[in-house]
Order: structure tokens, then C-alpha cells, then sequence
């Protein structure tokens, strides 16, 4: 599994912030984090269903971007 973190230095290659329009394809919640799919789709989280899912959504090639530490209003 790869993680992208959101405190990363910024570069072109990082995936663009989630926003409040971002939201979970399981349950409707703001979205915190992102999975892109080797094969190229791509899922959306909050992060109660992130983190339950992740260990059946972790494989090669699959990139896991996590803003979940805004939750606790931290800086990164």
C-alpha cells in the first residue's frame, strides 16, 4: 500500500485537497480520504469508513491520500 499524506510538500504529482463537495460513496459523510485504484478508479471515504475498509482496499498499486487529521483540527 501506498499513502499519499496530506502534509507532503506540494508537487505536481500530489492529488488535489478534498473538499466539503468530496463526499463518501459509502455513506454520504464529507469525504477525508481517497483511494485511487491501480486500475484507475477511484473511491472516496470519510474516515470511519476509510479506515474500515482500507485493509480490503490495500494492494499494489493502489494509492491511499488521508486529510482525516483535519478531523482533530490538526495543521498536518
Amino acid at each position: 500500500m501506498t499513502t499519499v499524506e496530506a502534509t507532503e510538500t506540494a508537487n505536481e504529482d500530489r492529488p488535489q485537497t478534498l473538499t466539503a463537495f468530496d463526499r463518501c460513496d459509502s455513506c454520504g459523510a464529507q469525504a477525508y480520504m481517497r483511494v485511487t485504484m491501480a486500475s484507475g478508479g477511484e473511491l472516496l471515504f470519510c474516515a470511519h469508513h476509510g479506515n474500515k475498509h482500507r485493509e480490503k482496499l490495500t494492494g499494489p498499486g493502489n494509492v491511499w491520500y488521508d486529510e482525516s487529521y483535519r478531523l482533530s483540527g490538526g495543521q498536518g
